[in-house]
């Protein structure tokens, strides 16, 4: 009596291949990033020119007297350049996740795309729906494609039941969704973290700013010269708090953005892989 082969013994040919991607730039990014918040900081808002009393010294001058907004947010202290640092990391990555969701969207509508396929499918034209998803691309695409690859394998397997051939194709469409769900993911924890640490590390340089002003209020026994002192220095250090916030909150709208499209991204791979099993199930009793 002849034994069937089970799913196990099924040959994992996965169609979609591991994108083997660097990551570095998760790494050169942020420091970069830094960096040219330093930089920013230092010699641009810094500038000598800006100051009716410039200071002296290469890392962090003490200048006076700043002669413009910008200039002003230079005495905000050394939290600005972090926080000037943060921004940039938020629009680095907001970039670079915009185009490769934009990427892994594909050419056109996802749900378009999956009714075309079953327009092929239900009329038994494998190669065309092939074909459509060489035009769609993108994640739905790429899973859609694997999961007909192995669909037009089990049409012409004699071995297996059709509850084990649907099995081979639904594990099929897994592997090719577990291979491309992390790609979407990769990168937002950068967006997530800055969307609440931006915030706290504008109210530190907040509080050290305020810490500043007064102690420099009690040193001063000028009278009114001493609250216009006092009120420059709230002023100087509010900077770091209009920084850490408006950082916090154009992390927070994209991630919203981005985690909106991976969720519409990954309802179109889960009904790709539905409309497979479902229509090799209707059509290869």
């Amino acid at each position: 009596m002849a034994e069937t082969k089970s799913t196990a013994n099924v040959k994992p040919s996965t169609s979609v291949q591991v994108k083997k991607s660097s990551n570095a730039i998760s790494w050169i990014a942020p420091l970069v990033c830094i960096l040219v918040g330093y930089a920013f900081w230092r010699f641009i808002l810094g500038d000598a020119s800006g100051f009716s009393k410039p200071g002296s010294g290469a890392f962090w001058p003490s200048h006076e007297g700043p002669k413009g907004a910008l200039n002003k947010m230079y005495l905000g202290g050394i939290i600005v350049p972090v926080l000037i640092g943060c921004l940039l990391i938020v629009v680095t990555f907001v970039i670079e996740r915009m185009l490769t969701i934009t990427k892994a969207t594909g050419t056109g509508s996802n749900a378009d795309f999956v009714r075309k396929v079953q327009y092929h499918l239900a009329n038994k034209n494998v190669d065309a729906a092939l074909a459509e998803c060489d035009k769609q691309k993108g994640s739905v695409g790429n899973v859609m494609k694997a999961g007909l690859h192995r669909y037009k394998e089990m049409i012409s397997n004699t071995e297996l039941s059709t509850d084990q051939k649907i099995m081979a194709i639904q594990k099929e469409v897994e592997e090719a969704t577990s291979l491309e769900l992390p790609m979407l993911e990769k990168n937002l924890v950068f967006l997530s973290t800055l969307a609440s640490v931006a915030t706290l590390i504008g109210l530190l340089g907040t509080v050290v700013g305020m810490i500043k002003a007064f102690s420099a209020l009690g040193e001063d026994s000028g009278g009114g010269a001493a609250a216009t002192q006092l009120s420059v220095g709230i002023s100087e250090a509010l900077y770091n708090t209009a920084l850490g916030i408006g950082t916090s909150a154009l992390a927070i709208i994209f991630y919203n953005v981005f985690t909106t499209r991976i969720d519409g991204i990954t309802y179109g791979i889960d009904e790709s892989g539905f409309t497979l099993t479902q229509s090799f199930g209707s059509l290869y009793k």
